[in-house]
């Protein structure tokens, strides 16, 4: 089913926002997009500036709407000081809680509020498969991620169908972190990182558009949900088959000590975004019959490079 009407995409002005806003433009919807960003133009969709924190004019794309998706949220690819560990803490809860304030003061509230989440809720387990029913993890991403999902929970109306989406990392060749990663790629430096063993839960950009279009339009769907495709693969076998869809024969790999100096003094990041993560599969998908377009990586490498 395509979702119709007005969609309201609260961070709209990303990598994901902009995928789903031409996702949804295709398929016939009205779209609007709320971000602090003012440089947005596009004669597709409607824009409004916010702030994250506090009500405004923007307020009004949500009386009729028929979705509310709320993507907003300061990158993780950054180094972690205390003000950046901040920063992404607050532009997750601060933009959920007004979001709420905002769907008090409408006349006709949307239907349903899909809101994005992370699969990093999980932690870092070398070797455990997680699903939405595991454990929550230890440490800046899973605190992060909790109370993300918590302040939906208090911020979203009762009567609203509220759909989580606890998402990995989304396969984009003009977006996200892949860009990056295959600059690396093409540089020679596409080898493994670390020991290559942690996992890499990955879903491609158009999955995660039909995803989030059936959290839009299906009223089935309820609670938390993990994003990402049934088949995670570990960090050696990400990186070669990152070199095989760029036909790059080799790949230096980087040892641990070279990436901890290395990512925050050259690539201004965090390391443990490369030494570190987690296998995760959808069991809620797979029982409710969900179709990946990709479902392996080979394909979905390919797809995008090919």
């Amino acid at each position: 089913m395509k979702p119709t009407g007005r969609i309201v995409i609260a961070g709209g002005t990303g990598f994901l926002g902009l995928n789903l806003a031409r996702f949804l433009f295709d398929a016939g919807c009205e779209v609007v997009l709320i971000s602090r960003n003012s440089s947005v133009n596009d004669s597709r969709w409607k824009h409004a500036i916010w702030d994250a924190r506090s009500l405004g004019e923007w307020v009004s794309h949500l009386d009729g709407a028929t979705a509310l998706v709320n993507l907003a949220g300061r990158t993780v690819d950054c180094i972690k000081t205390p003000d950046h560990c901040d920063e992404i803490l607050r532009s997750r809860v601060e933009s959920t809680e007004v979001l709420g304030r905002a769907l008090q003061q409408v006349k006709s509230p949307p239907k349903v509020w899909v809101q994005m989440a992370t699969a990093h809720i999980y932690g870092d387990p070398p070797d455990a498969i997680c699903d939405e029913n595991s454990a929550f993890g230890y440490g800046l991403a899973p605190f992060v991620g909790r109370a993300w999902e918590e302040e939906f929970d208090k911020a979203a109306p009762p009567e609203m169908r509220r759909v989580i989406l606890r998402t990995s990392f989304v396969l984009g060749r003009n977006g996200g972190a892949l860009r990056r990663l295959a600059t690396l790629v093409q540089w020679g430096l596409g080898g493994k990182a670390g020991h290559g063993r942690q996992g890499i839960s990955w879903i491609h950009e158009k999955d995660m558009n039909c995803l989030l279009a059936r959290a839009i339009t299906n009223s089935e769907m309820n609670g938390a949900y993990l994003a990402t495709a049934p088949n995670p693969v570990s960090n050696a076998d990400f990186m070669r088959e990152l070199r095989k869809a760029l036909r790059v024969p080799f790949g230096l790999p980087a040892q641990s000590w070279m990436i901890r100096l290395g990512a925050p003094l050259i690539l201004r990041t965090d390391p443990d975004l490369a030494l570190y993560g987690r296998f995760c599969i959808s069991h809620r998908l797979s029982e409710e019959g969900f179709e990946f377009q990709f479902s392996d990586l080979r394909s979905a490498l390919q797809d995008l490079y090919n």
